[in-house]
């Protein structure tokens, strides 16, 4: 006797400029993860992203999530056997959230499989998702959809504000891959008082931007950051040029996640600067998801 389910997740932007490792934005573009339990081994099947992947078995992250999840919920050994099927449309090391789709992913099968995982709460969920990934700006959007605030609270627990926006977004994904560690590693250890306060004003004026009617110019302004992009360029020049090339013609842009994707806000219209943007850039207009990780509808089944 077998049981599976299929978990859709979606591709995730964060810091949108000034909201460094708190603010981070659902898009509509989704991998699906099909799991099912099986007597034995670990058989993967990928399609798109990553196929490269499939060969890891049981190092795979989304089979090591899984596990880890299974046994936070209860019941260390788990199951003996897992098949894996991925359909992959998120860029893989491009900054829009594969590694949170894929842990994401694995804690969702877990909570749909696991006899107990409907008492595996979504607080509980978000700890462990943030507690792989080292941070929660992609995994909290992951999870929960639309637009989300994520910090530590006194007690050193994740927690996350979900808003809901309703405003189209650019993405520019480029050949070119960064690891994540390698773009934080280009970021000083400290920062002046006044580019602090300049990110804090920003991301406030962001989230009002992105919540109402304040208009592209607005958006403009709120999406100027001075902690961490400056400091990355020289892993991704394209992409920093990109962004500066696009700012200056009007257009709120920034880096998606740790990059070199960039992100902007609205869809190219005859006033963008179509001729800027150059080429080599795999470019799709998106909205705000306005759901996280989902069960697909009768994915969940017994046989």
């Amino acid at each position: 006797m077998s049981r599976s389910v299929t978990v859709e997740v979606p591709a995730t932007s964060a810091n949108l400029g000034p909201g460094f490792d708190s603010l981070g934005l659902a898009l509509s573009y989704y991998d699906e993860v099909t799991v099912s339990l099986a007597e034995d081994g670990v058989e993967i099947e990928i399609e798109g992203e990553g196929v490269e992947l499939a060969e890891l078995g049981e190092e795979h992250l989304i089979v090591k999530v899984f596990r880890q999840a299974w046994a936070r919920i209860g019941g260390a050994d788990g199951p003996a056997g897992l098949r894996l099927h991925c359909v992959n449309r998120i860029p893989h090391s491009r900054g829009m959230g594969s590694s949170s789709a894929a842990i994401v992913a694995g804690i969702t099968a877990a909570r749909a499989l696991h006899p107990q995982g409907a008492e595996f709460s979504e607080d509980a969920a978000l700890a462990l998702a943030t507690e792989i990934e080292g941070h929660p700006d992609n995994v909290a959007p992951c999870l929960a959809g639309g637009l989300t605030i994520a910090w530590t609270g006194p007690d050193a627990a994740t927690k996350l504000v979900r808003l809901d926006v309703d405003v189209p977004v650019t993405v520019f994904v480029p050949d070119q891959r960064l690891a994540t560690e390698r773009a934080r590693g280009l970021l000083p250890e400290s920062v002046t008082h006044a580019d602090a306060a300049a990110n804090s004003a920003r991301a406030a004026l962001l989230i009002a931007a992105l919540t109402s009617k304040l208009g592209y110019d607005v958006l403009l302004d709120a999406t100027e950051d001075r902690l961490h992009q400056s400091y990355r360029a020289p892993a991704m020049p394209g992409s920093a040029a990109l962004v500066e090339r696009l700012r200056r013609a009007g257009v709120p842009a920034v880096i998606s996640g740790a990059g070199p994707t960039v992100l902007a806000f609205g869809w190219p219209t005859p006033g963008w600067p179509e001729t800027d943007t150059g080429n080599g850039w795999d470019m799709h207009r998106l909205n705000v998801s306005p759901y996280g990780a989902r069960v697909q509808p009768r994915a969940c089944r017994t046989r």
